[in-house]
């Protein structure tokens, strides 16, 4: 039973860690090397990792999808979606695709002369399933050592672990207050039962031996 009970708490906050890595936002230093378009298939369970931006798009079996090809300062490759997330999961609001491909194909520069720019994304890469980060934002920085300080992460981050901790304190008083006392007085109630069951035992065991025939002397 206790490996079952780590098993479904280590399960849980690993999916809770997945979750938080694939909704929450990250940046990329890179250099923007080429921008295009392609029509994408949304097969049935890899449509999760596909913007909805709108009702339409559920009922759809491919459709276009515009792409940001960039190169990290390390060299290497990095490929960014660039979709609408409308008003659905995860909540960015993202509305301003056309403008983001304008900026991305403004920014493009080469190995010889380049430019490097933030790119804010979500989501996660994985080129055997064909799933890319949706880039939400570009920015110009100094150049390819520019660090960022992730507020955004850290604030949510920092509310969830203060709620997960009120709701565990809570648990923990009430169980305290109202549950342990219950199981204590049942298992007290149980014990008496036990020691009275086997008195019980004992009294009809002995007047059972009374009818015993007595071994002659």
């Amino acid at each position: 039973m206790t490996y079952l009970k780590w098993g479904i708490i280590i399960g849980f906050w690993l999916s809770v860690g997945a979750f938080f890595h694939y909704t929450l936002p990250q940046r990329d230093v890179v250099r923007i090397v080429n921008t295009y378009e392609e029509r994408q298939d949304l097969s049935d369970w890899t449509r999760l990792f596909w913007s909805i931006p709108d009702d339409q798009s559920e009922s759809l079996v491919n459709r276009d999808v515009q792409f940001i090809q960039a190169v990290t300062p390390d060299g290497e490759a990095r490929v960014y979606r660039n979709e609408d997330t409308g008003w659905n999961w995860p909540p960015y609001f993202k509305f301003d695709t056309a403008n983001l491909y304008t900026e991305a194909n403004d920014a493009i520069s080469t190995k010889d002369a380049p430019q490097w720019y933030a790119v804010t994304h979500y989501g996660w890469r994985n080129i055997y399933w064909s799933v890319f980060p949706n880039a939400v934002g570009i920015k110009a920085v100094s150049g390819p050592d520019a660090s960022f300080i992730p507020w955004v992460n850290i604030i949510i981050l920092t509310i969830f672990f203060a709620i997960v901790w009120a709701v565990w304190v809570r648990w923990r008083r009430f169980r305290r207050a109202r549950i342990d006392p219950v199981l204590e007085d049942v298992g007290g109630s149980f014990a008496d039962a036990g020691d009275a069951i086997a008195e019980r035992r004992g009294r009809l065991s002995r007047w059972l031996g009374t009818w015993k025939s007595k071994p002659k002397r």
